[in-house]
């Protein structure tokens, strides 16, 4: 059962992103993804006229005689979503938090697939494997992914992006575009990452806060760490302690967008509490562009 509350926002999430993927994403998202790719379908006796590169060799020696092989569309494309629960995404500044803001982007992103006839999967993960649902098509799954990625309450606090695509990478075993959404509060994942990359069309959808990228002056002030909950306390009124804060951010910001180029993965950056169709309509046009 559902509390009435969580119902009112899966309601509004759902007419928020419909409205989107009907006005902005309908077209742009089946330009983008529309290359499926070709499955081995079976392989018949060689005719006349029929291209000498389809030859299957092995099946020509077997039988005395030359074999061709033959090759369907793949009908639907598999999106996975993964999207990270852990602590830090709890914090928001503009009345939404990181967490809230990944599953209307998440949201966003599954009913543009499932407009489209694909069909959508979902991993939850903080710093271990919380929830997977695998790949289904149709308006309910869609509001089951929406559900989970709102009201799911996590055993974990940290973050282990390289164990969650690790895990994405065993389960599914075809290839899929998969949208790791995140803040990416975490070390050590570049080798997943790669990996990920190789085998599927892999995007980071990159959280941020706008507090997380400056810090006000407002006197000293108590902090926490969200995923240790380690608190410590910060004097916000200090402009070089704001500048070192900024520089800290930059930076960090700066290598994981280096860390994404360096493994062939593309980025959505989205700030909680902006628009959320803004990037995801710009990440779009830009790969339209790619393969013109």
């Amino acid at each position: 059962m559902l509390d009435r509350e969580l119902l009112k926002k899966i309601r509004r999430i759902e007419i928020l992103t419909r409205r989107h993927v009907d006005e902005t994403f309908a077209g742009q998202y089946k330009s983008v993804f529309k290359g499926r790719g070709m499955e081995f379908s079976e392989v018949r006796e060689y005719a006349v006229g029929d291209d000498a590169r389809s030859i299957d060799w092995n099946v020509t020696a077997r039988m005395g005689h030359p074999f061709v092989k033959q090759f369907t569309e793949e009908r639907e494309l598999i999106v996975m979503l993964m999207v990270d629960l852990s602590a830090s995404g709890i914090f928001g500044s503009r009345g939404v938090t990181k967490r809230q803001a990944a599953a209307e982007a998440g949201a966003i992103l599954a009913f543009s697939a499932i407009r489209n006839g694909d069909t959508v999967g979902l991993i939850l993960f903080t710093d271990r494997i919380e929830l997977y649902v695998p790949p289904g098509s149709g308006n309910r799954h869609g509001l089951r992914v929406i559900r989970e990625m709102l009201s799911f309450r996590p055993e974990g606090r940290g973050t282990d992006i390289a164990s969650a695509l690790d895990y994405m990478g065993r389960v599914q075993k075809k290839k899929a575009v998969v949208f790791c959404i995140s803040d990416f509060y975490d070390e050590d994942f570049e080798r997943s990452l790669k990996l990920g990359s190789r085998r599927h069309d892999l995007i980071a959808v990159n959280m941020v806060d706008p507090r997380e990228l400056s810090m006000p002056g407002v006197g000293l002030v108590e902090l926490e760490d969200a995923e240790t909950g380690r608190p410590y306390w910060v004097d916000t009124s200090s402009a070089a302690f704001r500048l070192s804060y900024e520089r800290r951010a930059q930076l960090r910001q700066e290598k994981l967008k280096t860390t994404f180029g360096r493994c062939g993965v593309d980025q959505i950056a989205i700030e909680a509490g902006g628009d959320l169709a803004r990037p995801l309509v710009r990440f779009f046009q830009e790969r339209a562009a790619k393969i013109r």
